[in-house]
């Protein structure tokens, strides 16, 4: 067994349980004293197994139950590649375009200031490591002006791999554990320690000019590019050609898959369910797989923690998929996941799905008498602003945070937001045009969208679709820390709670469900709602009806 997936511990001393997961027998000497970087929610946690360590531990840093199965199950799968990587003996060569892009990952880390504290920064001391530094808005320019030209001084080793590997090996070490390498050649190992301290450098500079108030794209982002692990050369194996490869046949599947429309998302699940099996089975060859094979790749998923809805609704519907892709364009003889289902139980309903009035109101109470701390800006702003645009639309919170300045527009007396998956993701890949309450108007969004710069107004992405999930993903858990403040019933979804409020409140207000579901976003129940469309008319009538929640 490559890796065990638990749950996470329970402790009476504290509401946040811990992840707990063994050392495989076989890796923990190797393990021991190996500095990790597991990440955890919006940043990381670093653990350095010690020699009597038989297990990892640490804090999940939250309550909230949907948060605790993500951050299982990401610390999870970043630990089995770190097993698979320490079990790998031969070294791995990368080409300088892959060191270059393992330093991009380090270089977007610290370049971007969009999410962290204003007034907190992060300095690499070589030799000793990261170091928390807390100051004053003025005091961050001296700071980073001081870090910038201390990573300059260094530049007299940049050309010396064995002088840079005292200040950059641990963390060279710690980023190609994350991507299963445990160890490289040593032209690979000078490749790196070189583009790690450019990385580091060009980094550091661009916070240098944040600090003093300059939020310019940096022209050094453009030389770093994505990290592609397809890439990675490895000694080829016995298990038969790239091509009956269950790594390959993912990826080929979504060249085509993706030019019918897929999502990235759906790419990325089943990815990472492939995976999953490919260390469970511990080859990755089609043609050895049995349907015998999946049953217990189910079963153990099971026993490990994994609930059944889902290996049901991930790990089988991904597996399916592929491997019917596979059988179908005469990848596979066989479809060994054919038939084989799991019966998932139903949940206890324990309350309604969406939120009581009073909860309601103290969610935009809570939201209209914030104020902001050292947050970024448009942070600050998402909390102050999308609980009420969702309660007042039903839209879903990451296609109110995703919204730019070009999606809001005035039509005759009615203000418009146009729902749009050219500004991020939309699961119904329509867009659409919703009308804003008065509520939400009174309350100063359009002050602010008016101050607003063009582009996104709550979000600041990288470049690509990548950037923009990964964007949507940190502010998504943000603005759910911030509703769980006042509404912490973990019965209730802190986003989806507003999308079941809207349409059960204009049910009782008599609404047209067909223009309810134009609204939210919803495919219409039958063949004759696919005829004509909803107006803006009767979406602002139906708004209009919508009372004010006291606040």
């Amino acid at each position: 067994m490559l890796y065990r997936v638990v749950r996470p511990m329970r402790r009476q001393s504290s509401r946040y349980p811990l992840f707990v997961q063994r050392i495989p027998a076989d890796v923990r000497e190797k393990a021991v004293g190996n500095p990790l970087a597991i990440p955890l929610g919006d940043g990381f946690v670093f653990v350095t197994p010690s020699g009597i360590a038989q297990a990892i531990r640490f804090s999940l840093r939250t309550a909230d139950p949907s948060e605790i199965k993500t951050r299982q199950a990401v610390a999870a799968a970043f630990l089995e590649g770190v097993w698979a990587a320490l079990r790998d003996d031969a070294p791995t060569k990368l080409s300088h375009k892959q060191a270059t892009a393992l330093a991009g990952e380090l270089y977007r880390a610290w370049a971007d200031s969009e999410g962290r504290a204003q007034s907190v920064a992060m300095e690499h001391v070589p030799g000793i490591g990261w170091k928390r530094v807390e100051e004053t808005q003025d005091e961050l320019e001296v700071y980073w002006e001081a870090v910038v030209l201390m990573w300059e001084k260094v530049r007299q080793a940049a050309d010396d791999p064995k002088r840079l590997e005292k200040q950059l090996g641990p963390l060279v070490d710690r980023l190609l554990l994350t991507k299963g390498i445990s160890k490289v050649d040593s032209e690979s190992r000078g490749f790196l320690l070189s583009a790690f301290w450019m990385a580091l450098r060009d980094a550091f500079r661009g916070r240098q000019l944040q600090a003093g108030g300059n939020y310019a794209e940096d022209p050094s982002a453009e030389k770093y590019p994505e990290w592609q692990s397809q890439q990675t050369a490895k000694p080829k194996t016995k298990q038969g050609s790239a091509k009956n490869s269950l790594t390959t046949l993912v990826e080929d599947w979504w060249k085509e898959a993706k030019a019918a429309g897929r999502k990235q998302s759906t790419y990325e699940s089943y990815r990472n369910t492939m995976a999953k099996l490919v260390a469970f089975l511990k080859h990755d060859s089609v043609s050895r797989v049995t349907p015998e094979d999946i049953v217990r790749f189910k079963d153990h998923r099971l026993a490990n923690g994994a609930s059944a809805k889902t290996v049901k609704d991930s790990d089988l519907a991904g597996l399916k998929t592929i491997f019917g892709w596979a059988k179908m364009n005469r990848r596979a003889a066989i479809d060994p996941v054919a038939g084989l289902t799991i019966k998932a139980p139903k949940p206890r309903k324990l309350r309604q799905k969406g939120f009581y009035d009073d909860e309601a109101s103290a969610i935009l109470k809570h939201a209209k008498n914030y104020v902001p701390g050292n947050e970024a800006p448009k942070l600050a702003a998402a909390k102050r602003f999308v609980p009420g645009l969702c309660a007042f639309t039903g839209a879903r919170v990451g296609e109110m945070l995703q919204l730019r300045k070009q999606d809001v527009r005035r039509e005759g007396k009615h203000w418009i937001l146009h729902i749009t998956p050219e500004a991020g993701t939309v699961k119904t890949d329509e867009a659409r045009d919703v009308v804003l309450h008065q509520q939400v108007i009174e309350g100063g969004f359009l002050d602010f969208y008016e101050a607003a710069k063009p582009g996104h107004l709550f979000i600041s992405p990288k470049d690509g679709e990548l950037g923009i999930r990964n964007a949507l993903k940190t502010a998504r858990n943000k603005v759910t820390e911030f509703v769980r403040e006042v509404v912490p019933d973990k019965n209730v979804d802190p986003s989806h709670g507003w999308r079941h409020r809207f349409k059960t409140v204009g049910i009782d207000l008599e609404i047209e469900m067909r223009v309810l579901d134009a609204l939210q976003g919803h495919a219409p129940t039958n063949v004759s709602g696919e005829y004509g469309e909803v107006s803006i008319k009767a979406k602002a009538n139906a708004i209009a009806k919508f009372p004010h929640i006291a606040v």
